[in-house]
């Protein structure tokens, strides 16, 4: 009788050896396809912003669900080609300003940090970061330009694919589970989808009145390339905490070339749009979306940067949105309604 046992032993601990390997493999594959499973979900944040206006579209005309995701990609496209045909050219002259006003901006900072004693340590700076640079660093600069405008175009069509059948792809990705397990997940992948919705929402609002308020407001103190600027502002609103601070760095030194008093103007005016957004928009928006902790999206902007570099920092505000969710829904919520016994206890 011994033998059967050693027998069921073997197999059971050969079976958790295969489990094991076989998650370490996925773990592996996902890690060495990491960047196109980034690329991936770039695509669905896409489809999760031409299906909110095919929805809003079909609610309102009644029209079938095929006609109204193509008006919504034509309208989308057409307003973003639009916009770029007329405000294009300025935008491009205002960028042209500001790449060759930089470089004057740079000089004219590192005499003022020259007069307070600090012109050497930057001066040593500024030259390491031109000895690091030239033309093979031009080239790759060239090199990640093109390819990031190809892993642009490739997530736009399969954000349209993706936005075209969603149920098609819902129901093949809810395959991969056990059968008991799809209807849970599949309430999981709806919730995410409505907090992604309501977060983009938000975050269009934002960056519009972003935009807007620093472009306006350079324009009334007078910096030149306030077009640009106000638009650079307005982008990099997606990406919170470090795509304020970005924005604000060629703002500054632009403004440095023209006064101090200038630049002192300029930041205050930044601060006055983040204070604006942090206290009267930010609030308005989250009643209706997700509340996600502030320390949440700080420490999962920083894990994914160093994860996943530029893609990773781009995309981490949506991944945390989406990932907490599930995370909520998946455990959290299901752990609380599924009954637990105490070890040792006995059963009545």
């Amino acid at each position: 009788m011994a033998k059967p046992q050693s027998t069921s032993g073997e197999g059971q601990f050969i079976r958790r050896t295969l489990i094991i390997l076989g998650l370490v493999s996925l773990f592996l594959l996902a890690w060495y396809l990491r960047s196109l499973i980034l690329m991936l979900f770039g695509a669905v944040v896409v489809a999760t912003v031409f299906r909110a206006l095919a929805d809003r579209i079909a609610r309102f005309t009644g029209i079938r669900e095929g006609i109204s995701v193509a008006l919504s990609i034509i309208a989308i496209l057409g307003t973003a080609g639009i916009l770029a045909a007329v405000f294009g050219s300025a935008i491009l002259d205002q960028v042209q300003v500001l790449r060759t006003a930089l470089p004057a901006a740079w000089s004219s900072f590192e005499a003022r940090v020259g007069d307070i004693g600090l012109g050497e340590q930057l001066r040593q700076l500024s030259e390491s970061i031109r000895t690091q640079s030239g033309t093979s660093a031009f080239s790759r600069f060239l090199l990640s330009l093109g390819s990031g405008l190809a892993d642009v175009l490739l997530v736009l069509v399969a954000g349209v694919f993706l936005a075209a059948q969603p149920r098609f792809y819902v129901a093949g990705a809810l395959k991969l589970v056990p059968a008991g397990k799809r209807g849970l997940l599949g309430e999981a992948m709806d919730e995410s989808e409505t907090a992604l919705r309501l977060w983009l929402r938000g975050q269009l609002v934002a960056m519009v009145a972003v935009g807007l308020l620093v472009g306006l407001g350079l324009r009334a103190l007078g910096m030149p390339s306030a077009l640009a600027l106000g638009l650079l502002a307005g982008v990099l609103e997606f990406i919170p905490f470090a795509g304020p601070i970005i924005a604000l760095i060629p703002a500054i030194l632009l403004a440095l070339a023209v006064s101090p008093d200038m630049a002192l103007g300029v930041l205050l005016l930044y601060f006055a749009v983040q204070q604006f957004e942090g206290y009267v928009l930010t609030p308005l928006v989250q009643q209706y979306a997700v509340d996600l902790p502030g320390v949440v999206l700080l420490f999962s902007l920083l894990g994914f940067g160093m994860l996943f570099g530029t893609l990773g920092i781009i995309l981490a505000a949506p991944l945390t949105v989406v990932a907490y969710v599930l995370v909520k829904r998946l455990w959290v919520i299901e752990a609380l309604h599924t009954p637990t016994s105490i070890p040792g206890e006995k059963k009545r």
